[in-house]
């Protein structure tokens, strides 16, 4: 079955907002063997809206619409929805409930403009919102069965996963198609490269469709598959992954898509080891990302920001003369910061960041995207330079908080 998604509200047609719910929809459907053909966004504009009603009716099986359910006067959907289909919006007694009780809930009073959201197309059946003011309502309007959501995305997310879903694959009967995704995040490789190496995965696996995301600095290598026999498409996807990594080699990070710090944090949970952080030009980002994973304080004991040649001294122990004579972006600098962060946390691992961020400050012998990495364990320590051609600050400092795991991951793999 083929679907589309209509976005609706002038925030999401002038770009005040970032439409994420139509990225989460056509996942959440693609994931289930349904196929999205196209994304709608339309503004607070009545007869805009209902031409697109119309026109996704007459093309597709399926389409959700989110946004415009709310008690204000440029909340149009279910008017739009209506004329559309051609029937009177009425008064709905348990969509009135279901709004009523939300404020209950919250012990406010509900003011009259809420009782519009109680108005549904005739024929209608509502679909109950459990976490906000809005009910939705599903509709068949020429070919296509219409879901109508709010735009809030939590309430949106909550009614597609309990209430559409189910009646979509219902929808689907015997003629469903099943559908699998393996997402294989790599770093070190830029997305023309990745793309290359994995080129010829649909040639080699039919019915195999490749697609890559760039998440700076990470770059997503996609396979997506269908068929209507599971057993097959799993063996398919199976073999095509294999293939994929195989071509990809320790560029991969993750064969699931897993980012980089709940990688390393896995691999120090699983070793019972423990790291401290000693950063420089990252500024506490490395910190951060390792620190956003749940369970992290099982294994991450410590984080100095020593910016300056001081704190490098009198927190880290980096010696001066090591500094006064390679400066503070250098391997051996780098290598005694991640030696002095292991020693302060009475950690297994330490690691640190020195580098030139920019967009000022960059020499000829050390430009802007300079990074040192240090690293301290148990059997060994060492410093790395490395150069990354960007410009902008904040692409740097990502860029070389995410070099920087990627040593810590290759040597608790050993590669």
């Amino acid at each position: 079955m083929k679907a589309e998604i209509l976005a609706t509200g002038d925030e999401i047609r002038s770009g005040a907002l970032v439409d994420s719910n139509s990225a989460y929809i056509s996942e959440k459907l693609e994931e289930n063997g349904i196929e999205v053909v196209r994304h709608t966004c339309v503004g607070d504009d009545l007869p805009l809206l209902v031409a697109a009603l119309r026109e996704i009716g007459d093309r597709v099986d399926l389409a959700v619409v989110t946004g415009g359910l709310g008690p204000t006067s440029d909340d149009l959907t279910a008017e739009a929805a209506a004329r559309a289909a051609g029937v009177e919006l009425r008064f709905n007694q348990p969509a009135f409930e279901n709004v009523e009780s939300f404020f209950k809930t919250f012990n406010r009073p509900m003011t009259e403009s809420n009782r519009k959201q109680a108005l549904l197309p005739d024929g209608s059946n509502l679909l109950y919102n459990p976490v906000g003011t809005a009910p939705g309502f599903s509709l068949t309007m020429q070919k296509c069965r219409f879901f109508f959501l709010p735009g809030v995305p939590y309430e949106m997310r909550r009614m597609l996963t309990e209430q559409v879903m189910p009646e979509m694959l219902s929808l689907q009967g015997d003629a469903a198609m099943h559908s699998r995704v393996k997402t294989i995040t790599t770093f070190g490789l830029p997305e023309s490269l990745a793309g290359e190496k994995v080129a010829g995965v649909e040639a080699a696996f039919p019915g195999v469709k490749l697609g890559l995301r760039a998440n700076f600095p990470q770059i997503q290598v996609k396979l997506y598959g269908r068929d209507t026999d599971p057993a097959l498409l799993d063996q398919r996807m199976d073999q095509a992954g294999r293939w994929a990594l195989q071509r990809l080699g320790q560029n991969v990070i993750s064969e699931n898509g897993e980012r980089m710090e709940a990688v390393v944090g896995r691999l120090l949970l699983e070793r019972s080891a423990s790291i401290g952080l000693a950063e420089s030009c990252t500024g506490g980002l490395l910190a951060n990302w390792l620190t956003n994973v749940a369970g992290s304080s099982d294994y991450f004991l410590f984080s100095g920001v020593t910016y300056s040649n001081r704190a490098k001294i009198d927190v880290l122990g980096v010696r001066p003369e090591t500094l006064e004579r390679h400066g503070a972006v250098h391997e051996k600098t780098a290598r005694e910061m991640a030696e002095g962060a292991r020693r302060v946390a009475g950690s297994t691992y330490g690691l640190s960041t020195s580098g030139i961020a920019g967009p000022d400050g960059g020499t000829e012998d050390k430009p802007v995207g300079t990074v040192c990495v240090g690293y301290a364990g148990p059997d060994r320590s060492f410093g790395r330079r490395l150069y990354f051609p960007f410009g902008k600050r904040l692409m740097n400092k990502k860029i070389f908080t995410m070099a920087a795991l990627d040593i810590l991951r290759k040597e608790l793999l050993k590669i």
